[in-house]
């Protein structure tokens, strides 16, 4: 059983996935003065009995990486995980500061690209076992990512930097984040990555028109939920076809990972979805619905 939370954080991101294994993963942050005491706490509250914590930072975005040292004040990060890279800004915030000097410690960085490899992140032995988490992106060599590294370093957009993240529930549900990516980059590079059926797709940019995920993306994920974060409404793109779920709405969002089912759950009680499953949880508070996790395999088999 695995449980993974997107926070409402505003025009940010902060998410953690507390693993079925002894592993726990933070990916971005964007803490301030009214939420860093409450969602520190949670992440050390529901961290305090796993081996290794991680933080994984899709790009270098003030918005991903908002409070950084609170975090790393409080829960220090010796694992952390970021697109290699050499950006410096010309207004070098208390945040920025703390996440170059997390990059560029090589006790403590572990640069990610496209297929890596890591002990426990997707690596097994005697001591522990797999995270779950693969790296689709970034490939190196790829002309598109290039450039996009380029402007970044030169300060003129770190979007097209992020890292696609997927984790996936052995014989369970799966989930995908792809930090600020911008849609013509994504069709872009759409030869170039390698996507599968995804049950949970975080949308990109969180959830703009700028970032709407292209079709022949869509496709090949064809995922049951996809979530929309918490950019202004006007700017959002709302994927007619699919189910979604708007953090607007929601507020803080829980998955309950438990075979082939995700439980969700809403820091708003009165938040609703009529298209999920009432299975009757009670695991956490505002209990909205469920689904049942369908595979390629389940498609097939239905057709």
């Amino acid at each position: 059983m695995s449980t993974i939370k997107s926070f409402a954080v505003g025009n940010g991101d902060t998410f953690y996935i507390r693993h079925n294994s002894d592993n726990f993963t933070i990916i971005d942050c964007d803490l301030n003065e009214d939420n860093a005491e409450a969602i520190i706490g949670e992440l050390k509250t529901q961290s305090a009995d796993k081996g290794i914590t991680r933080f994984i930072s899709t790009h270098p975005d003030d918005d991903h990486f908002g409070g950084i040292e609170k975090l790393d004040a409080e829960m220090p990060i010796a694992n952390f995980y970021v697109v290699k890279n050499k950006v410096i800004k010309d207004d070098e915030t208390t945040s920025f500061k703390r996440y170059c000097q997390l990059r560029d410690d090589t006790s403590k960085a572990f640069y990610i690209y496209k297929d890596c490899s890591r002990r426990w992140m997707n690596e097994s032995n005697e001591e522990r076992s797999t995270s779950g988490i693969s790296i689709l992106w970034p490939d190196r060599s790829n002309a598109d990512f290039k450039e996009a590294l380029a402007e970044g370093e030169a300060g003129t957009s770190y979007n097209n930097m992020s890292a696609v993240i997927r984790y996936e529930l052995e014989g369970g549900a799966s989930f995908l984040w792809l930090g600020d990516l911008e849609t013509a980059f994504m069709e872009a590079i759409t030869d170039h990555i390698k996507l599968t059926k995804t049950t949970v797709v975080f949308a990109a940019h969180h959830g703009r028109k700028s970032g709407k995920i292209p079709d022949a993306w869509l496709e090949k994920l064809d995922p049951q939920i996809i979530v929309i974060g918490e950019a202004p409404s006007r700017h959002l793109h709302y994927y007619t076809g699919y189910q979604i779920i708007t953090q607007n709405k929601a507020g803080d969002i829980t998955f309950d990972l438990e075979g082939d089912k995700v439980h969700i759950y809403s820091s708003d009680p009165k938040y609703w979805h009529s298209e999920l499953d009432d299975e009757q949880q009670s695991k956490f508070p505002n209990y909205v619905g469920s689904i049942t996790v369908e595979t390629e395999y389940t498609l097939e088999s239905a057709a």
